[in-house]
């Protein structure tokens, strides 16, 4: 069960297409700060695991090796013990010599046992010594993808920081920029434009204003002086007189039929 949930989790991680999860991703850097996190966590737990069942294996090759050692060795032992048999049944010593070849006989049934248990050992060791190997390849996968993930992140906060840093000096640009108007500097000229237009427009007013108060001022002094000239004529005073000054302009009430009765 160990075995299957950790290839499980191999073929997965390994199977992992980074892109297309990034497309995938509402903010890919977490979403890869996350993922290196599970990659790291998968793969420390699957070490642990292929250790475990690398320790099983070697244990099973010591067991293996074990048995075959002792096979050999009760082996050599009924070879011994066969010999010493021969060597009484020579000297006509036949009950020594059937001791000796029941402690043969013996001898060799352990051989037997120790190889059955051999045999029975190498498919076993067979099959876990491909478990291995696939563990560890699938580690060596999962390592690979922890390292393209790590390049992958690493990557896109160097373009993340960029960006950003692009953006706060076209901001920068923009916000000093004279020829847009919806610059800072824009604006201001723009406020000392409505400035500049509000005082000729006063000046324009003051101006006009003047040019009435002096008219009427004019007005008043001609006025005056035609007063004066009527005064002068009721006292006796010449024609010549009143021809010297300026000629007053004619009421627009007067009749010119008027002055043809004079």
């Amino acid at each position: 069960m160990v075995k299957q949930s950790i290839f499980g989790r191999i073929a997965q991680l390994a199977k992992a297409n980074i892109n297309a999860l990034l497309d995938q991703a509402e903010d890919p850097q977490k979403m890869l700060d996350q993922m290196v996190r599970d990659y790291s966590n998968n793969i420390a737990e699957a070490e642990s695991a292929v250790a475990q069942t690398i320790g099983n294996l070697r244990m099973l090759q010591a067991d293996y090796s074990e048995d075959i050692k002792n096979a050999q060795d009760w082996g050599n032992k009924a070879l011994a013990a066969s010999r010493k048999a021969d060597e009484y049944r020579a000297t006509g010593n036949a009950s020594d010599a059937m001791k000796f070849d029941n402690l043969a006989k013996v001898a060799i049934q352990r051989q037997m046992s120790a190889e059955n248990q051999a045999k029975a050992a190498e498919p076993n060791i067979a099959s876990q010594s491909e478990v291995v190997e696939k563990l560890k390849s699938g580690l060596d996968q999962m390592k690979g993808k922890l390292n393209e993930l790590t390049s992958k992140r690493n990557e896109l906060i160097a373009r993340s920081k960029t960006v950003a840093a692009q953006t706060q000096v076209h901001d920068a640009l923009k916000s000093i920029d004279i020829m847009d108007p919806t610059s800072e500097v824009g604006r201001f000229e723009e406020k000392i434009r409505r400035e500049e237009a509000k005082v000729l427009g006063q000046q324009e007013l003051a101006a006009s204003s003047l040019d009435a108060q002096f008219n009427q001022l004019e007005d008043l002094g001609e006025q005056t002086e035609i007063e004066a000239r009527l005064a002068a004529l009721k006292s006796g005073g010449s024609n010549a007189a009143i021809g010297s000054g300026a000629t007053a302009p004619a009421d627009d009430t007067v009749d010119e039929a008027d002055f043809d009765k004079l």
